[in-house]
């Protein structure tokens, strides 16, 4: 076993988390942990995880709930592709695997929303496999640890971190060594303030030796982040709203949301389509949404009809009462609004 290995194991039994939720559980409460922590904080998942396992406790609870039950316990979490590919999953689980999480790591790469790494925790993690992990705590350990320069997200950098990865792995205790690396990154090699007096590695860390704490890893090249408006229009009758549920790809992809528009010209000249009659109406206060990659400045229009139509325009809308939508799978920006209204 490397020294790097046995130090942070002993690291991990002494000072690491052992009261996360979907520690020592099995491969289905693994996964899930896996999946809603991408791109997410560990605070932030517990209670979504905590919802989610009571409503879907297993794998075919899971596969057999709606693409609906399923996202509106995502509300709120981001990156919704997913949830609609963890559902996915399950239910192509339950087709070929019986509803047993496969233990094969092949098997286990050709579910939806799964990559290399996340792949190899479930196999590390709830089967206790030799293998390597490197999602971007882990990244930014072995960046300082062993002095990697260069944007992670280039090919030839990542390489070089997986070859890391894989050559620092001991040969037993991988469930701990993994989860010690994970907790490493989370509360120790942070990616601001990192507490160095406390890192069980620092005596060999080429960046603290070196005094490039600061710069490693090498942050993602900047660019311009693109900006786009959009008009929500708000057509309320009373207290129930229309909400359509967007296409199942791209931004908010299987959610509802009111219908939404590029500016408020093209929202006039809809609702002058649908033959909807208003009695009022207010321009709500504009706000700004931001996602990875880019902005969205969101414009609420909100408008009383006459009466509520038998019909609109497009299909998949529905009336709900602001209450009920609210426990419906909207994304946060609609939350956000209709808990204005």
């Amino acid at each position: 076993m490397s020294n790097f290995a046995q130090r942070l194991i002993e690291w991990q039994r002494a000072h690491g988390r052992h009261d996360l939720p979907w520690q020592g559980q099995d491969a289905y409460r693994v996964w899930l942990s896996e999946i809603m922590l991408q791109q997410t904080q560990v605070s932030t998942v517990i209670p979504y995880y905590q919802r989610f396992v009571a409503s879907f406790p297993n794998i075919a609870a899971l596969a057999t709930a709606t693409e609906d039950q399923v996202l509106a316990h995502w509300s709120g979490l981001g990156y919704y592709a997913r949830g609609r590919n963890l559902h996915k999953a399950a239910q192509i689980i339950m087709e070929r695997f019986n509803g047993e999480f496969p233990r094969k790591l092949e098997d286990i790469l050709e579910l939806p929303g799964i990559g290399r790494s996340t792949a190899a925790a479930i196999c590390a993690l709830a089967f206790h496999e030799r293998r390597a992990i490197l999602d971007g705590n882990v990244k930014r350990v072995l960046s300082r640890y062993c002095g990697i320069e260069g944007w992670a997200g280039d090919k030839q950098v990542e390489e070089k971190l997986w070859q890391q990865a894989e050559a620092l792995l001991p040969e037993s205790d991988v469930a701990t060594y993994t989860q010690a690396l994970m907790d490493m990154g989370a509360t120790v090699c942070t990616r601001s303030k990192p507490k160095c007096v406390l890192c069980p590695v620092q005596a060999d860390c080429v960046a603290l030796q070196t005094e490039r704490i600061a710069v490693l890893p090498t942050p993602r090249p900047r660019k311009t982040v693109p900006e786009r408006n959009a008009v929500f229009l708000l057509l309320m009758h009373g207290n129930d709203i229309l909400l359509e549920k967007r296409p199942g790809s791209g931004i908010w992809g299987g959610l509802w949301c009111p219908p939404q528009f590029e500016d408020e010209i093209a929202a006039q000249e809809w609702f002058g389509r649908t033959g909807m009659e208003a009695k009022g109406g207010e321009r709500l206060e504009a706000f700004t949404h931001t996602f990875t990659h880019f902005k969205l400045h969101i414009t609420p229009l909100k408008i009383q009809l006459a009466r509520k139509p038998l019909r609109v325009e497009q299909a998949g809308s529905v009336w709900l009462d602001v209450g009920e939508a609210l426990g419906a799978a909207i994304p946060t920006p609609v939350r956000k609004v209709l808990g204005q209204l």
